[in-house]
């Protein structure tokens, strides 16, 4: 099941990794998404390394703080947009719903990674 799951996660990060190309700042945002995809590769192949995890979460976490907190961040969206609808069209034309969409993928990364330690470590025991 843990190996679906992961194979499923590595398709979905690789493909928003390759949508990153029309993104404004692709250089940051196809790592990203390519470091979470390698790492549920590695886990959907048997392999667990928990520096990588930790890695993970310290990025993705201080970048999602980031993104919550900024000026035109998901807090902004909140409190001055009235959580105006972030799908509505796929055009950002206002800084608080891309960084609130990006806020989105990042909190997937990190509960991707979360899956995958709660069950390493309910396997080791």
């Amino acid at each position: 099941m843990m190996r679906i799951l992961n194979i499923v996660f590595v398709v979905l990060f690789v493909i928003s990794a390759a949508l990153q190309y029309n993104d404004p700042d692709p250089y940051i945002w196809a790592p990203i998404y390519l470091y979470g995809a390698y790492i549920c590769y590695q886990s959907a192949r048997g392999i667990f390394k928990p520096g990588l995890y930790i890695a993970g979460w310290l990025v993705y976490g201080g970048y999602a703080a980031y993104l919550f907190f900024d000026k035109f961040g998901v807090l902004s969206w909140i409190n001055q947009h009235h959580a105006e609808s972030i799908v509505r069209t796929m055009q950002a034309d206002k800084p608080w719903i891309e960084e609130t969409r990006e806020f989105g993928g990042l909190l997937i990364l990190i509960i991707a990674l979360a899956i995958n330690w709660v069950w390493w470590r309910l396997k080791k025991t």
